[in-house]
Parts: structure tokens; sequence; C-alpha cells
């Protein structure tokens, strides 16, 4: 008996059968998704005929009835001063280095390109997963490129005060100090108490240099006393944590060091004179100034927006209270009235004779404005990490930045990417409110290119502004893939 049913069973696959000719191609699809019911074909002719109309219209104002070279408004004008019906990209192509530049001099632009090439070449290297030297690529890009570049778009030769330098050392220090400290022993090693205290006087020395003049001359800078103290006292406070490190891990002792020293470098390098001529950020204009202010923006709103969240999830109720009432103000104005307030408030309420540069009052406002939403965004995900994983990080005997660090933030950032570039996106369109309050951002530049005489047509706005939204739509475009891809590497199967 087995023999014989042996004989009928089937020892290798049989090929499959193709698809009957009603089943397939562009006629069975096209009926099935677009002719399927009497309904579906009449809502399928109505918006395919739109489309069509649509898509032709477009097609002839944007190329084949639009005037692609010209010298001035006459060319895109049709007989006897007429409107030609299509675009104008002649306006485009003549005001190109303006919308790209501003009114940044002339001679002085290979500065930008070379800020820009550098910032491809960094960000090329991290955004590449192959790409190698991954952790120089990530000081060079945000601890170098942002004085490489101010020095080159400014000319650099600012007068920087001992006091300016020891608040970047006293930044750095703090931001050391809460990486570092627990790999030190924490606060209750001798070398994490050291640390806290000489931080706790640098900053009373800064306080107290403000005070005072400057009468010493280091390193091109005019110190105080208390600002050269206050140097010395973050100085103290690095080397107490390498101390520490070295004590109980013995290796990897210089990164407490470093970047306290970068910072005191960052103040050398700005009080430097270089013999470039200074380039006032009041000519600064078009994708160029854009593009600063969004990159600040970014670069500045994510680590501060961790902090926040962080922050408002504390157990301290002094700082969640603060934290609180910093996000729930910032998002509860709109960014044009910070951007009003930074621009004509803010000079009423300082001192008098104290003066900040105008950019830099709409890059503050933009980044702490933008850094509230960044923070919701960021407790968001903080939420979605189970119990679990806190429990295990204190199981392991982290501390609390070790295990927000290495365990906790890593997890979050990654379910909340999609949250981070749409604020990313959102702050690159906003940029284009600062135009209100004077700067002449890339829509700023587009939109005072309509008022020069030589270029006015009744197509000259409409394709000035078409150009615009076609370069934030890039921008913007390419954020959005990026981040779809950065979520299909980092997927580790948290959907269901």
């Amino acid at each position: 008996m087995e023999e014989q049913v042996a004989g009928y069973v089937a020892d290798q696959q049989l090929p499959a059968r193709p698809a009957p000719a009603s089943e397939k191609g562009i006629v069975h699809a096209m009926r099935k998704n677009l002719f399927a019911t009497p309904v579906d074909s009449a809502l399928s002719i109505i918006f395919g005929a739109f489309a069509i109309w649509l898509g032709w219209s477009i097609l002839s104002w944007a190329l084949l009835d639009a005037t692609f070279l010209g010298g001035d408004r006459a060319a895109c004008l049709g007989p006897e001063g007429g409107e030609k019906g299509g675009a104008c990209w002649a306006f485009v192509g003549a005001k190109f280095s303006q919308f790209m530049y501003g009114s940044y001099p002339i001679d002085l632009r290979w500065r930008p390109n070379l800020v820009a090439i550098v910032f491809v070449i960094l960000v090329a290297g991290l955004a590449i997963p192959k790409a190698p030297f991954k952790s120089l690529n990530v000081w060079l890009l945000f601890g170098l490129f942002p004085v490489f570049a101010l020095i080159m778009l400014t000319g650099a030769g600012f007068s920087v005060t001992g006091g300016f330098m020891a608040f970047l050392m006293l930044i750095a220090g703090i931001t050391v100090h809460l990486l570092y400290a627990d790999d030190a022993g924490g606060l209750q090693a001798m070398p994490g108490k050291a640390s806290a205290l000489a931080l706790l006087a640098a900053f009373v020395c800064i306080v107290l240099s403000s005070l005072t003049s400057g009468t010493i001359r280091f390193l091109g800078v005019t110190f105080t006393m208390w600002s050269l103290l206050a140097c010395l006292a973050v100085l103290l406070s690095a080397g107490a944590i390498a101390f520490g490190m070295a004590k109980r891990a013995g290796s990897q002792v210089w990164r407490p060091v470093v970047p306290v020293l970068v910072a005191a470098l960052v103040a050398v390098l700005l009080a430097e004179n270089y013999g470039m001529r200074p380039v006032s950020t009041t000519l600064w204009g078009g994708l160029m100034l854009t593009l600063v202010v969004a990159i600040t923006g970014i670069a500045a709103s994510l680590p501060l927006g961790i902090l926040l969240a962080l922050g408002r999830q504390s157990d301290m109720p002094a700082i969640r209270t603060v934290c609180i009432i910093f996000i729930e103000f910032w998002r509860g104005v709109p960014l044009i009235t910070v951007l009003f307030m930074a621009a004509f408030m803010l000079p009423l309420l300082v001192p008098t004779g104290v003066t900040f540069n105008q950019l830099l009052r709409a890059l503050v406002g933009v980044a702490l404005f933008s850094a509230a939403y960044m923070a919701e965004v960021i407790r968001g995900g903080l939420q979605a990490i189970p119990k679990g994983q806190y429990e295990g990080a204190q199981s392991l005997g982290l501390s609390y930045w070790q295990s927000m660090r290495m365990i906790i933030l890593p997890q979050a950032l990654k379910l909340v990417i999609p949250g981070i570039v749409n604020t990313f996106i959102g702050l690159f369109k906003d940029t284009s409110l600062v135009y209100i309050i004077g700067l002449a951002d890339l829509l700023g530049t587009v939109r005072r290119g309509f008022s020069d005489p030589n270029w006015i047509t009744p197509s000259t706005a409409a394709t000035g502004l078409v150009f615009a939204g076609f370069v934030f739509w890039l921008f913007c475009f390419g954020m959005s893939r990026y981040s779809q891809y950065v979520e299909r590497r980092l997927d580790t199967g948290y959907k269901r």
C-alpha cells in the first residue's frame, strides 16, 4: 500500500502558471482601481481631466511659454508691453547670486562657498554609515566648524574678554561634569566634590568679573583677576574629574580635559585678527542667511530640548517647575512675537551701552522657541520607554546620567525620529519670519527683488515665489527622506 501511495507523491514543485491575460496589464489595473463601479468611473474621469488640465497648465507656464534668457523686464513682456503668459526665469537668473548671498560682498563670496563645502563634507562623513573617523567628524563638526564658519563669514577680530572665555569654559566644564562625574565616583567621591565646588567658584568669579575692568592681557584676551581665576577653576574642575577617572578606570582620562581646552581655544581664535576684511551681518541674506538661522536653531534646540525634557521629568521640584514654566511660556507665544521682542524690546531692557547683534537676537529667539517644542517631542520618547529599562539600568549600578546616556536616551531618540525631523522641517520653514524684523532671508530677498523696476512684470512675483518654494521643498524633502532612511536602518522590531 505504501509503495502505491508513494508512486503518486510529487517529488518536485510544478512551475507557476502565468496569470490570465484579462488579469494583468495596465488595462486590468485601471479597471480594478479606477473603473470598478459607475461612481468610481465618473470620479476618475472628472479628476483625471482636472489633473491633465492642471498638469498641462503648469507645464505651459513653467517651460513651454516661459522666458529663460533676458537682461531686463522687456524679455518677459509680450508685444506692446502686454503679459506674455509664462514664467520669467530670466528674473531668477539675473538675481540668482543675490538670492543665494544677499548683499554679501561679491569679491568675498568665496568665504561662504568654502564654509558650505566644509559643512557638506563633515555632514556627509556623519550621514554615510560606512564613512570612517566618526569620532573625529563629530569633534570637527560640532566643536571647530562653528568657529571656522563664524571666522570666515564675519572676518573675526572680535573683542573677546576674559569673562567671555570664562563663560565658554564654564559651559564646557558643566557639560564635562554631567557626562563624566559618575565615572570619577560621583559627588560621593572626593574628585566629584572638588569638581562641583570648582565650578561653583568659577561661576562666582564670573559674576565678580563683570563688576571690574580688565587689566591682564594674555593670548590676545583681556582678563580681570576674577575672570582669570574663573578659567583656572574650570581647569581644576576638569582635572579633578580626570584624576578620579584615572583612579577608577585608568583609561581615556583626556576626555574631561579636551572640551574645556577647546572652549578656551575657541575664545582665542575669535580674538585673533586674521587680516580678513570684516563683513557685517547686516549684509548677510538670501539662502545663506536662511541656512545660518536654520542650522543654528537645529544644532542648539536638540541638546537644549533634551535637557528640558529630562528636567520636566525630574524628581526635583525646583528643576521640574523651571522647565515646565520655560516650555509652556515659549510654546504659548507665537514665533513672530518672539522675534519682535528680540528685535525691539530687548534693547530697551538691557543697560545703556550694551548692544546685541540683531542676527544674534534672532538666533537666540529661534533656538529657544524651537527647544520648547523639541522638549515635548523628546518627552514623548522618554514616556514610551518601558519602566523595565529604567530598572535594568539601576540594577547594573548605573547613575542617572550614565543610564540616560547609554540606555534610555538612545532608545527614546530612536522612537521619536519622525517628530524630531518634523520639528526641524518646521523650524527651517519658519526662518522666513525673520524678514519681518529686517533680516533678508531667501524669501525676503526674493520679495525685495520684486521692487526692482528693471524686472517688474506680471509674472515676476509668481516666478520668484515658485523658485523660493522649490528651494524650501528641496531641503525639507531631503531631511524627510534621510529621516526615513535612518528609521529603517535603526528599526529593531518595535512595530506590532
